[in-house]
C-alpha cells in the first residue's frame, strides 16, 4: 500500500493530491502526469533540504532526459520549470514530479543545482523590480489612448446603426438567418475595441437562434412573445451602453489623465481590461479576505470564442456574493489552466474587486487555503436573507439599471422547500413568502430543479439556498434557479 504524503512546504502550502490536481491545465495533463509515475519514467528524484524545491529527471522520447523542477520558494506562486518543449505550465513532467512526491516515491535530499539557484535569484530580482514599477505612477501614452478612444466612439456609432436597423426591421421579421447576419456584422465592434458591447449585441441576436440553429416555425405564439419581451429588454441595454458609453468616452477624450470609471460597470461594457494594478490604484482592494465557493460551472461561449470558468463565492467577512471568471480563448485553451470546483476556504491577502454593485468579479495574485469549519457554514447562514420580500425588493431595485447584472445570485435562508399544488417547486420563508423555482437562468448552467425531489429530507427545511434570480418580464415576477444548498456541514452543489 502506497503511503500518501501530506507534508507542508514552507508552512503555507500543503502539497497533496488535491493541490496537484488543481495545478493541471487540463484533464489530459493530469492523466499524463500520473502515467509517468505509474510507468516509472522518473529516473532521478530529489528535494532540497528545506523542502521548498522538488527536482528530477524524466526519461522521454529523446536521447536526453527531461530535467524538471517544482519550486515552492514562493508558496503561493509556485514556479514550474522543464526542459521539454511543451507550452503547458505546469507540463506533464512537473505534474508527474509532484504526483510522485505525494504518492510516496523516495526523494533524496540534494543541494539546489547552481542553475536553479541562479534562476531563483533572477526571479527575486524581477519580483522586486515589478514592485518598484507598480509603485511608480503609470505614464499615459496620450496619442495611443486618443486613437483607441476615437475608435471606440466610432464603434458606438456603428452599434447605434446596428440597433436602429434591428428596430426598423422589427422583431417579428428577425429569424435565425438575419440574426446570424447581424452577428457577422458585429465582428466590427471587436475591431473597435468594444468586446463588451459586441457581447451585448450577441445576447440580443442569440434570442432568435436556437440550439439547433433554427427559430422560425417551431415556436408557439406564447414562446415568441416571451422572446420579444426579452429582446425589448436587451435593446434597452444596448441603448444604455450607447448613451452612457459616449458620455464616458468623451470625458476621457477631454481629459486623458482621467482614470476609468469605478462607480458603474460602463468601462467593462466598453471593453476596458482591468489590470490588478489598476484596481489597486483605484482602491478596489479588500485586505485579508476569506472566501467560500458556493457554486461553479464551466461553459463554451461560441460568440466570444472562448471557454469561461465561473466560480460563485461568498466573502465570509461581509456576506457579499462575488464571482471569479477564468477566460480561455479557443486558440490558447490547452495552454491555460482551467479552473474547477474548490472545496476549501481561500484565504486571500489582497482581494481585488472589479467595479459593480451586484456580484462583482474578483481576482487575486496569491492565496492560501484552509479547511472549511462549522463556523464558516454558520457565517453563510447568518448572511443569507431570511426575509424574501426584502431580498426581492433589493433585487428589483438593482434590475432597474439597464447596465446591471440581469440574473443576480442571492443566498436565501428558507423555512421550507417543497412542491406547490400546481406542481411547481418553491421555497418559503418564516413569514410565508414564497419564491418559485425555475430552470430559466443562464443558458449555460446545467438544469437543477429536477434534482429537488431526490434531495434528502434534511434539506427540506431550515437551510440556505444559493440561486440565480430570473425575472419573468411578462408576469413581472422573480423566480429562482437553484445552484446549491448550504447546510451546517456541507455545500450541496446542484450544478457541476
Amino acid at each position: 500500500m502506497i503511503e500518501i504524503r501530506k507534508g507542508w512546504l514552507m508552512g503555507a502550502l500543503q502539497l497533496d493530491e488535491d493541490f496537484v490536481d488543481s495545478q493541471a491545465p487540463n484533464a489530459n495533463a493530469t492523466s499524463n502526469g500520473r502515467g509517468l509515475v505509474v510507468k516509472g519514467k522518473f529516473v532521478v528524484l530529489h528535494q532540497s533540504d528545506d523542502e521548498t524545491l522538488l527536482f528530477g529527471e524524466c526519461s522521454g522520447s529523446g536521447k536526453s532526459n527531461y530535467v524538471c523542477s517544482c519550486d515552492f520558494i514562493r508558496p503561493n506562486q509556485p514556479t514550474y520549470r522543464c526542459t521539454c518543449p511543451s507550452r503547458q505550465f505546469p507540463c506533464k513532467h512537473c505534474l508527474g514530479l509532484m504526483y510522485a512526491f505525494v504518492g510516496g516515491k523516495k526523494f533524496t535530499v540534494a543541494d539546489v543545482p547552481e542553475d536553479l539557484a541562479a534562476k531563483r535569484e533572477k526571479l527575486q530580482e524581477r519580483k522586486e523590480k515589478q514592485k518598484e514599477q507598480s509603485d511608480k505612477p503609470r505614464k499615459v501614452n496620450k496619442a495611443a489612448l486618443s486613437k483607441k478612444l476615437q475608435a471606440q466612439l466610432n464603434g458606438l456609432d456603428l452599434l447605434e446603426t446596428f440597433t436602429f436597423d434591428l428596430v426598423r426591421s422589427g422583431m417579428g421579421n428577425t429569424n435565425a438567418k438575419t440574426a446570424r447576419d447581424m452577428q457577422q456584422r458585429a465582428k466590427q465592434l471587436g475591431d473597435a475595441y468594444l468586446p463588451g458591447a459586441q457581447a451585448a449585441l450577441h445576447q440580443y441576436t442569440n434570442l432568435f437562434v436556437g440550439a439547433d440553429g433554427k427559430y422560425d416555425g417551431e415556436l408557439s405564439s406564447q414562446q415568441r412573445e416571451t422572446i420579444y419581451t426579452e429582446a425589448l429588454d436587451q435593446l434597452t441595454r444596448l441603448s444604455a451602453i450607447i448613451k452612457h458609453g459616449r458620455r464616458y468616452l468623451q470625458a476621457r477624450v477631454d481629459d486623458p489623465e482621467l482614470p476609468p470609471e469605478t462607480d458603474s460597470p460602463i468601462a467593462a461594457w466598453l471593453g476596458h481590461a482591468w489590470q490588478l494594478r489598476d484596481l489597486r490604484a483605484a482602491g478596489l482592494v479588500i485586505e485579508n479576505a476569506e472566501l467560500i465557493q458556493l457554486a461553479f460551472h464551466s461553459h463554451d461561449d461560441h460568440s466570444r470564442q472562448e471557454y469561461i470558468d465561473t466560480g460563485i463565492w461568498m466573502n465570509l467577512a461581509n456576506g457579499a456574493i462575488q464571482l471569479t471568471q477564468n477566460f480561455r480563448p479557443y486558440k490558447a485553451a490547452k495552454y491555460i489552466r482551467s479552473e474547477d470546483s474548490f472545496f476549501k476556504i481561500a484565504v486571500v491577502k489582497e482581494l481585488c474587486v472589479y467595479p459593480g454593485t451586484v456580484n462583482p468579479r474578483v481576482r487575486w495574485d496569491e492565496f492560501e487555503t484552509r479547511e472549511i469549519t462549522a463556523k464558516d457554514f454558520q457565517s453563510v447562514a447568518k448572511f443569507a436573507s431570511a426575509d424574501f420580500e426584502s431580498a426581492m425588493k433589493s433585487v428589483r431595485s438593482g434590475l432597474k439599471n439597464p447596465l446591471s447584472e440581469k440574473r443576480p445570485v442571492v443566498a436565501l435562508r428558507y423555512k421550507s422547500l417543497g412542491q406547490l399544488p400546481d406542481g411547481e417547486l418553491a421555497i418559503e420563508d418564516a413569514k410565508g413568502t414564497r419564491i418559485v423555482m425555475t430552470e430559466a437562468g443562464l443558458s449555460e448552467e446545467p438544469p437543477s430543479c429536477h434534482l429537488m425531489p431526490m434531495l434528502p429530507e434534511t434539506l427540506a427545511s431550515g437551510q440556505t439556498m444559493v440561486g440565480r434570480i430570473h425575472q419573468d418580464l411578462d408576469s413581472k415576477t422573480l423566480r429562482l434557479k437553484p445552484l446549491s444548498i448550504i447546510t451546517d456541514t456541507q455545500v450541496f452543489r446542484l450544478t457541476l
